[in-house]
């Protein structure tokens, strides 16, 4: 038994399905029943599912993708693994395209040879694309008072909505409902986490930016301490800065290291401790925290001063204030 021969005519969207052997009318002659189904729309990565009737006295059937034939009949034509048949029976002949692409959009048609005229039906598939976003900002390490730029572009269909927001620590004020966000002359308060979404119909997508700001240290006022002689003496400074600041500790002018005369130096982020783990006369007096980071310095005055154990009141101890009580007391005994 021979395979029927398909020949397609393009004239319009009408299809004749002949045997061989048989006749063929002219496109003047035929006649043709020409439906149009209302658009299909499906997201992609979905199974599509295309069914048309049959009726009686069919004999012959196939469904086309524009100009190319998917099936005819029971026979597959198309090469794509995607597409499969369903059911093919008198009353009905359903194909599937499993994970739809943009590439599978357009004009479908399906095409019944009756043993009176051809039938076509018709129908357009729009394919829904779910937003991805194909370029984004690297995150980005400014100085404070420079300008930034972040950017965001995405692909979808519908077309994506973008925008952006700062998400840590949330600030409201700081959004844009387009690709691009300006930030001029950027402060350290505007550093952290931001936020791009791109949505349509189908979903959204979000990715984020981090944004750091390097700025110079400042260093929080100093406290004195009062310590009885002794006893267990510290010093504590704190530096707010980006990168962290490192610290240096200095006695009048000169630098005390880690361990010099059993003070021990420990910095941990941004804070630094001065420790006497007993206080002599000689620790009296006045201490400067440094801190330092590549955009600059700041420096805090602490001093260390005597408290009395008993009476609970305390005396400072400069060197100065030391030669004036020795002095005094000279001068006391004549």
């Amino acid at each position: 038994m021979k395979n029927p021969v398909y020949w397609v005519v393009l004239a319009g969207i009408s299809i004749a399905l002949i045997q061989q052997g048989l006749p063929v009318r002219s496109q003047g002659e035929s006649q043709s029943d020409n439906k149009q189904m209302d658009n299909i729309t499906i997201r992609q990565g979905e199974t599509l599912f295309l069914s048309c009737s049959q009726g009686d006295f069919v004999t012959h059937t196939a469904w086309l993708n524009r100009s190319s034939i998917l099936y005819a009949g029971e026979d597959k034509w198309s090469v794509d693994p995607r597409v499969s048949l369903v059911t093919l029976n008198q009353d009905e002949f359903t194909i599937k395209i499993e994970d739809v692409d943009l590439t599978d959009e357009g004009q479908y048609i399906c095409a019944v040879q009756t043993s009176s005229r051809p039938r076509t039906t018709s129908v357009h598939i729009i394919v829904q694309v779910p937003p991805k976003i194909v370029n984004l900002s690297k995150d980005l390490v400014v100085n404070e008072g420079s300008n930034v730029t972040l950017m965001c572009l995405a692909n979808g269909k519908p077309e994506p909505a973008i925008g952006w927001r700062m998400l840590s620590p949330s600030d409201d004020s700081l959004s844009s409902d387009s690709e691009v966000l300006e930030i001029p002359f950027i402060s350290r308060y505007r550093a952290g986490v931001y936020e791009c979404t791109a949505s349509n119909d189908i979903a959204v997508d979000t990715q984020t930016v981090e944004l750091t700001v390097n700025y110079p240290p400042s260093v929080s006022d100093g406290r004195d301490v009062g310590v009885t002689l002794g006893q267990r003496g510290v010093l504590q400074c704190e530096a707010d800065a980006v990168p962290e600041a490192d610290f240096e500790w200095y006695r009048d002018d000169r630098r005390i290291f880690n361990g010099f005369d059993g003070i021990e130096i420990e910095d941990a982020g941004a804070f630094s401790k001065l420790t006497f783990f007993n206080v002599s006369e000689a620790d009296y007096g006045n201490y400067t925290c440094v801190a330092m980071n590549k955009l600059g310095s700041a420096n805090t005055s602490i001093i260390l001063y005597v408290q009395d154990g008993n009476s609970g009141t305390s005396t400072v101890f400069t060197p100065t204030c030391l030669l004036l009580i020795v002095l005094l007391q000279l001068l006391l005994k004549f």
